[in-house]
């Protein structure tokens, strides 16, 4: 996580208020020519999820779509509550190609990796 580091993102509560969202696991891995972000958002659909980039911070907000209870809650450990992430990102990472898919609950982003840090063979001449 050298290049990407989670931005200290915490909810805001009041003394008696519960926090307005939650924030999502993630998973960072890297390959050769790129950071690939997993974030676990149940409930979120592609039309859901709002992402941007603004001074190098990658910001991720999942909205969930509430699903209609036909009974009364008895007891409830999932909050019914929105997602929201944020991450500041390394300038070797190119956010102008980074592309994001959501897939089963989880969002995955890509981000690739700007090809001035890309390892690449110099070629020997005579």
């Amino acid at each position: 996580m050298n290049q990407m580091t989670q931005t200290a993102e915490r909810p805001q509560t009041a003394t008696n208020r519960a926090p307005s969202w939650v924030v999502p696991r993630a998973n960072i891995l890297e390959n050769k020519d790129a950071y690939v972000l997993d974030l676990e958002m149940p409930g979120v659909s592609k039309d859901g999820v709002e992402i941007t980039v603004e001074n190098n911070e990658l910001t991720i907000i999942g909205h969930r779509t509430p699903g209609e209870i036909k009974a009364e809650v008895v007891y409830r450990e999932c909050r019914p509550l929105d997602y929201r992430r944020g991450f500041d990102l390394d300038p070797s990472i190119d956010a102008t190609r980074i592309a994001a898919k959501v897939e089963q609950g989880v969002l995955t982003l890509t981000l690739p990796k700007a090809e001035s840090v890309k390892p690449r063979k110099i070629a020997v001449t005579d």
